[in-house]
């Protein structure tokens, strides 16, 4: 009997542990997920001494402007940090509990950040900012950090026992997310 596009694909995303909880999940997750970056640009900015506001994708002084200007840096290191983070916490969850779910926060964290790094506008990523702060290569920073982040989503592919298709349907499944709260952002 011939296989067709539609049973190959129920197949696939059987085989990569995606079902419509993972589908549906993706979309707080990708709310979580932006909200908790910018918590981490405005936490590190509060630390600072500086009065924050923030929002679904900005995070900023009151006033405008930072008390001192490593303010500003210190605010721009806290998005990615917290990211990081996230993937973290959540990698550790998956290998404890082998859960979809957990690995879909981690999956969500690192596409995230690649996702805007590669097609958000480079050089108004934080990672770009860091770099231009530091006087270093400006795609250093974001090396570093997508490195981290591609490392904790190997050893989560891993620990799922997920192959490159499953990341390519969990990368349509993060890119739609992403799509949602862009569109989100914008309304607001």
């Amino acid at each position: 009997m011939k296989e067709t596009p539609g049973n190959r694909i129920s197949n696939d995303l059987k085989e990569s542990q995606i079902n419509w909880k993972v589908i549906i999940l993706f979309i707080p997750i990708a709310f979580m997920t932006f909200i908790f970056h910018e918590f981490g640009h405005w936490l590190f900015g509060e630390l600072s001494g500086n009065e924050m506001t923030m929002s679904l994708n900005n995070s900023a002084p009151k006033s405008g402007y930072f008390i001192k200007e490593f303010h500003a840096f210190w605010s721009a290191v806290g998005g990615p940090v917290f990211t990081i983070i996230q993937a973290l916490v959540f990698v550790l969850v998956t290998w404890l509990t082998k859960s979809i779910y957990a690995y879909s926060v981690a999956f969500f964290a690192v596409f995230s950040r690649f996702f805007s790094i590669l097609l958000g506008g480079f050089n108004i990523q934080d990672e770009a900012r860091i770099a231009l702060m530091l006087e270093t290569n400006k795609y250093l920073v974001a090396a570093i950090v997508l490195t981290i982040l591609f490392l904790i989503l190997w050893r989560g592919n891993r620990i799922m026992n997920l192959n490159l298709k499953a990341v390519g349907y969990f990368t349509v499944l993060g890119t739609l997310a992403m799509l949602m709260v862009i569109g989100v952002n914008k309304l607001f």
